[in-house]
């Protein structure tokens, strides 16, 4: 797809710089997208195809934006009509010399992964898990925050399990009780917030209208935020209301890493600055 602003903008140019785009420049080009309607998804083969025809269209490779006197923007795109999560970043838990999530986490308190013996070999097992502050999973898992200790703690609780998970709790008992983590696999409110902040304090976010027409998937960019000034406390807030989950992804063979999650409609919610642009 033939970029419509910004041909090789954020490439370097024959001097070594990275050239930048201005603030205005990037709210323009996404008007005059906009302003273009239905445009036929340039990836196709791609899960993330709206995000990456809008990365064509503007002429990036990837979802960071140099803007001229203010750093790095994100640009985050996602379909109007999804109800997904979108993943804000990755970041292992402390204490990391543990290695908590592959050493601890999957051994004692794993389940069988459901293509062990097929796909994947025998005794494979899986630690998947999608928590949030609010309440706990039907695994007993649950976020808690410590605003005293200025720490997210991953918490476990037997008596949270669901029914249907009895036969996983007696194997947890056996192999290491029921007991709370001991350690607490944990977040520092600084480590957070300073990773956050390398890829998040500023960004563009934009969503998408979705239809196909004889097989073909269709884009139209409608709604565009630009966001600014990401905030500690709103971000440990989202974690306390359940906006803002951690989840887990690991299973013997691989661990996927364990990723910061944001429900969809809550984006503008960790800023201190929210422009719609209309």
């Amino acid at each position: 797809m033939q970029p419509l602003l910004f041909p090789n903008e954020s490439v370097p140019d024959d001097t070594g710089q990275i050239k930048t785009f201005t603030k205005d420049s990037v709210i323009e080009a996404l008007l005059e997208i906009r302003r273009l309607g239905w445009i036929p998804n340039s990836r196709p083969e791609n899960p993330g195809g709206v995000g990456n025809t809008l990365e064509d269209l503007l002429g990036i490779e990837e979802n960071n934006l140099p803007i001229a006197d203010a750093g790095l923007w994100e640009l985050k795109c996602q379909r109007a009509e999804t109800s997904a999560l979108l993943t804000l970043f990755h970041m292992e838990p402390w204490p990391r010399a543990l290695r908590f999530v592959p050493k601890i986490l999957l051994p004692k308190y794993g389940w069988p992964h459901q293509e062990a013996g097929t796909r994947y070999p025998h005794g494979e097992m899986s630690f998947r898990q999608t928590i949030k502050g609010v309440s706990r999973s039907d695994r007993g898992f649950q976020v808690v925050v410590d605003r005293a200790a200025q720490e997210v703690l991953v918490s476990f609780d037997h008596t949270a399990v669901a029914p249907k998970h009895a036969g996983w709790l007696a194997s947890v008992e056996k192999r290491v009780g029921l007991g709370e983590l001991d350690p607490q696999p944990y977040w520092r409110f600084d480590d957070l917030f300073s990773k956050a902040k390398i890829k998040l304090l500023n960004a563009f976010f934009v969503e998408a209208k979705v239809r196909k027409e004889e097989g073909v998937e269709f884009f139209q960019y409608t709604r565009i935020l630009v966001l600014e000034g990401l905030s500690l406390d709103k971000f440990i807030l989202a974690l306390e209301r359940g906006d803002l989950l951690v989840d887990f992804d690991a299973r013997t063979g691989h661990n996927h890493g364990t990723k910061f999650r944001l429900r969809r409609n809550k984006w503008p919610d960790l800023y201190n600055r929210v422009e719609e642009i209309t």
